[in-house]
């Protein structure tokens, strides 16, 4: 029965913290705009980000450059 007298006031506490993380999320404007993230993946990105390696194999496969000794 004394595990109550731990557990009750951890409860509450983990409940508290819970409570203002939503509230913070809520003030930040987390949930805004929930719709924004999915239809921009299905649009194209006018610039594509390309690692340099992704470029050198490109190079490479069109014989533009030789490979590294």
């Amino acid at each position: 029965m004394t595990i109550l007298l731990y557990l009750i006031p951890i409860s509450l506490a983990l409940g508290l913290a819970a409570l203002l993380a939503f509230v913070w999320t809520v003030r930040n404007r987390q949930y805004e705009d929930l719709d924004g993230p999915a239809h921009r993946v299905l649009r194209d990105d006018p610039n594509p980000v390309v690692p340099e390696h992704a470029r050198e194999l490109r190079r490479l496969e069109r014989g533009k450059t030789s490979l590294p000794n």
